[in-house]
């Protein structure tokens, strides 16, 4: 039995939900989210949506809860959207953004210069004595952890002085050095 595909969505207002042969779009304030889907039946009644899957197949099962999630969380996007932010932890790495590139001096000879996609909208926040740190909001989530991982994978925080790019509020798992 899936737990998840089992639980509702509800649609808040301003969020439109449309059905037409195997794909579902949500449109709300913050932007359009489609996507296909197989396998599974979904209703809308009243201001919520259902998900049946029309037998106990182990792939009907798996996507039953699969698309309910991704339905959610397209519903979630264009109604409040996504936030990423990473932090840049080190000496001397700085990050600044140009409209939709992104510039990141993280301790290599040149700077990474990375154009970042007309759906995400890109930040930097640098303070005296603070981490710098890159925000990216958008309605699509999938797009966001990508690109968040993408920046994240220049630079991946290594254990032993915690240097390199991470997540706001990532743990790292740290190891001791060598003793003499």
């Amino acid at each position: 039995m899936s737990r998840i595909g089992n639980n509702p969505i509800t649609v808040p207002e301003g969020v439109t939900v449309e059905i037409n042969d195997n794909v579902i779009t949500a449109k709300g304030k913050l932007g359009e989210l489609s996507q296909e889907y197989s396998d599974v039946e979904i209703k809308i009644e009243d201001g919520t949506i259902s998900l049946t899957r029309p037998s106990e197949k182990k792939d009907h099962r798996a996507k039953h809860g699969l698309y309910r999630a991704l339905i959610a969380n397209m519903i979630e996007g264009v109604s409040n959207g996504f936030t990423k932010q990473l932090e840049l932890v080190g000496v001397g790495y700085r990050a600044s953004n140009q409209g939709q590139k992104l510039d990141l001096a993280i301790g290599f000879s040149h700077n990474i210069v990375m154009d970042i996609a007309p759906e995400v909208k890109v930040e930097t926040i640098t303070e005296k004595g603070k981490n710098p740190i890159v925000k990216l909001t958008s309605h699509d989530k999938q797009l966001v952890g990508q690109v968040a991982a993408k920046i994240r994978s220049f630079r991946k925080p290594e254990p032993y002085k915690g240097k390199g790019i991470k997540f706001v509020g990532e743990e790292i798992r740290r190891k001791a050095g060598k003793t003499a």
